[in-house]
């Protein structure tokens, strides 16, 4: 840490490694055996269940958790695996809340869904712990896929494939697979290192050869992909972050959420990451409320989350804005940043408060000021390095229904793409509808 950070107040270890350990404890307990046994006794069984309609990939959700009533906790992993292989990872970081067990009959009725997404854990962990792997592939096809990036939509596409008897090679940047779920998520979400043990577990399918270090544009090109495979699937997630457009926002400690996530996610020790007094986080998504909540956590003693908008049309769930402010985060809705100014202490952030009319964001014309020490920015990220043989729409990768691209033979899924929505079980479900369909293209 330099002296520059240590006199603006950003400095490392704020808690002691005791006060980190309780504070990055698992968000959620795992359940027991008993606990699992009630929780799944609550669920009606629906037929024509909407919780099944509300999930993106479409988990058969009565019956793994009838599975789980029944004592069969390792067939229910296995119904949740032939949907969505990453279920382990979605059991602890999917918005369940908006999705699933928003739709829960007994949610409508009483207010309180079954755990659909505890269960899911429960289940996907018990067929972990025991090592075994439920799918066996095919007899080879003889055909070879090229993908481009380690992460949940890549990893999807990968393992449908190489069930299906295919042989994969996955192209990723980083020295480390799995993507959003490894660098991108709360660590309090994902504890015990589970990205890489999932990662693990997943390649044991085998068929699947991960190069790492290789970007694309740099050690690797388009063509040069499709004349070494006979399909090639973009997974590479969103690498880019959106610029705040205001004055100051290049100034020294003014700086991406999802790098200091990546690092915090990365970190041997957390005492020796360097976190600031005063925190102002502006955005109002995920990553928003995990960079809030984290510095908060790592003993930030005051932190701010703004937001340019009121708070229903914030894109981070109620449960997430509640989550942020039981850990003592402040959340102040309709604000929008206007510069950011090199004080004598540190920082300060000029914000214009705002109002909606007619479904236009405008300034009411009052300001306020924030001292800050550290300020985040987390208004989303934008795609870079695509290929100009790719279209593009609304600076994504332009796909149709099944994952095709403008390109012959190319497919993309995921965040990059069209219809991604930042979601770990959305890219899922699109890596492997994907892989389905190269799948039919080349058998004919």
């Amino acid at each position: 840490m330099g002296n520059s950070a240590a006199t603006s107040g950003i400095v490392s270890g704020r808690k002691d490694a005791q006060a980190l350990s309780d504070s990055f404890k698992d968000l959620h307990a795992p359940l027991s055996d008993h606990e699992a046994l009630v929780a799944s006794d609550r669920c009606y069984f629906c037929h024509d269940a909407p919780c099944v309609t509300a999930c993106p990939t479409s988990i058969d959700i009565p019956l793994f958790i009838r599975q789980i009533g029944t004592g069969t906790p390792e067939a229910s992993a296995k119904t949740i695996f032939e949907q969505n292989i990453l279920g382990g990872m979605c059991a602890r970081v999917c918005p369940t809340e908006t999705l699933c067990e928003q739709v829960c009959v007994r949610e409508v009725a009483e207010g309180k869904p079954v755990e659909i997404g505890r269960l899911q854990r429960y289940a996907t962990d018990t067929l972990m712990a025991a090592g075994v792997h439920p799918f066996e592939r095919a007899a080879t096809t003889g055909k070879t896929v090229g993908i481009v990036g380690a992460g949940p939509a890549g990893l999807a596409c990968a393992h449908k494939l190489a069930v299906l008897g295919h042989d994969v090679t996955i192209y990723e940047a980083r020295k480390k697979g799995g993507g959003l779920n490894e660098f991108g998520i709360a660590a309090y979400k994902s504890v015990n290192d589970f990205a890489q043990k999932e990662l693990d577990w997943l390649l044991s399918i085998g068929g699947i050869t991960i190069r790492y270090g290789m970007a694309l544009g740099e050690d690797m090109s388009l063509s040069a992909l499709q004349a070494d495979h006979d399909a090639v699937f973009f997974g590479m997630g969103l690498g880019g972050v959106n610029a705040l457009r205001c004055e100051g926002e290049a100034l020294e400690n003014v700086t991406n959420a999802v790098d200091f996530i990546s690092d915090l996610r990365q970190a041997a020790d957390l005492s020796q990451l360097a976190v600031g007094r005063h925190v102002v986080v502006i955005g109002g998504g995920m990553t928003a409320v995990d960079v809030a909540v984290q510095s908060k956590l790592l003993g930030a003693q005051d932190v701010a989350l703004v937001y340019r908008r009121d708070k229903d049309s914030m894109s981070a769930s109620v449960y997430e804005q509640e989550l942020a402010t039981s850990k003592g985060v402040r959340i102040i809705y309709n604000a929008q940043p206007l510069r950011v100014l090199r004080e004598a202490a540190g920082l300060s952030v000029e914000f214009a408060y705002t109002e909606t009319e007619g479904g236009s964001l405008t300034q009411t014309g009052e300001t306020f000021c924030l001292p800050a020490d550290q300020v985040f920015k987390a208004i989303g990220q934008s795609l870079t390095g695509a290929p100009e043989a790719l279209a593009l729409q609304g600076g994504k990768i332009k796909v149709d229904a099944n994952g095709r691209t403008s390109a012959p033979k190319v497919w993309a899924g995921g965040d990059c793409a069209t219809g991604g929505d930042d979601l770990t079980v959305t890219a899922v479900a699109e890596g492997r509808d994907a892989a389905l369909d190269i799948h039919t293209t080349l058998l004919g």
